[in-house]
């Protein structure tokens, strides 16, 4: 998500080079690095195809089973989970530059919608957190730098969508998690299935970082203004049944070219209803390192 002193996460529909496609963290365009164990792992899944020629026999989208999952995870979601915490890794494409990935401890509280960040690295960022409770502050997030200059300021109040908190972000905090990404994926999958040129595959038996997770991939073989991606995936962890990475890509400039990222997030080593209370999204906590709370 975008902001300067905020994390993004946000995460969009599946999709992939082909039904033998191969699902390795080496797919993408670089390999982090990251503060030791951070780093997020991917292998491959069995293919269970559901493309074109099987949407064709059937008379339904190809994308229908995919908006049935999705639609399943995120009832599941609002249904059975009240607060969770995880390590967040993101990387961005923002104003035709791609940055370094992003390693952040990240609390969520489901009601009212509550967001606590502390980023791991790169150094830049480091020690950097942020807080953002709807209703709350004033509709403000609260931030401090980790160091430099910045960090001198202190505690300070920006508006979520504002220039300055959107600055080398794609995303608003408000959009931050897994249920918001869940949601984006209904909703981007629904409006693809206005549309044709679609391939749809499930890939069971994937993983992210050891847990045995479904990937879904999309395909949209041909650039169309339709389209908000060429290619994208999403992993589903069987066991938790919530998103736990995604990857988007757009379509490449050359044939034979690997698709360019545009966006991926993963959230690891996810830990579900902890109890969370108003202290955890609190500036005054005293094991956070906000200064002059307001």
């Amino acid at each position: 998500m975008r902001t300067c002193l905020a994390a993004g996460m946000t995460l969009a529909t599946v999709l992939a080079l082909g039904p033998a496609a191969a699902l390795r963290a080496d797919d993408a365009p670089g390999t982090p690095v990251s503060p030791v164990g951070l780093a997020p792992e991917t292998s491959a899944g069995n293919n269970v195809g559901t493309g074109d020629a099987e949407a064709a026999a059937t008379g339904e989208h190809p994308l229908v089973p995919a908006i049935a999952v999705a639609k399943q995870g995120l009832e599941h979601i609002r249904a059975t989970i009240h607060d969770y915490s995880c390590t967040m890794v993101k990387r961005e494409l923002v104003n035709g530059t791609l940055g370094e990935h992003q390693y952040i401890f990240l609390k969520v509280r489901s009601e009212p919608f509550s967001v606590y960040l502390n980023f791991l690295g790169p150094d830049d960022v480091k020690g950097q957190e942020v807080i953002w409770v709807a209703g709350g502050n004033d509709g403000n997030m609260l931030a401090h730098a980790g160091s430099g200059v910045k960090a001198m300021m202190g505690t300070v109040a920006l508006k979520p969508d504002s220039m300055i908190a959107m600055e080398g972000q794609r995303y608003p905090i408000t959009e931050i998690g897994v249920e918001n990404l869940a949601r984006r994926l209904v909703e981007v999958a629904e409006h693809d299935a206005q549309f044709g040129e679609c391939d749809v595959n499930f890939f069971p038996g994937a993983k992210v970082n050891g847990r045995v997770c479904t990937c879904i991939q999309v395909v949209h073989p041909t650039p169309r203004r339709n389209f908000r991606f060429h290619m994208a995936r999403v992993f589903i962890d069987d066991e938790m049944r919530i998103p736990v990475r995604f990857e988007a890509y757009d379509w490449p400039a050359t044939a034979g070219e690997k698709p360019p990222l545009m966006e991926e997030y993963t959230y690891m080593n996810v830990k579900l209803n902890n109890g969370f209370g108003d202290a955890d999204f609190d500036v005054k906590n005293t094991t956070y390192k906000f200064s002059g709370g307001k």
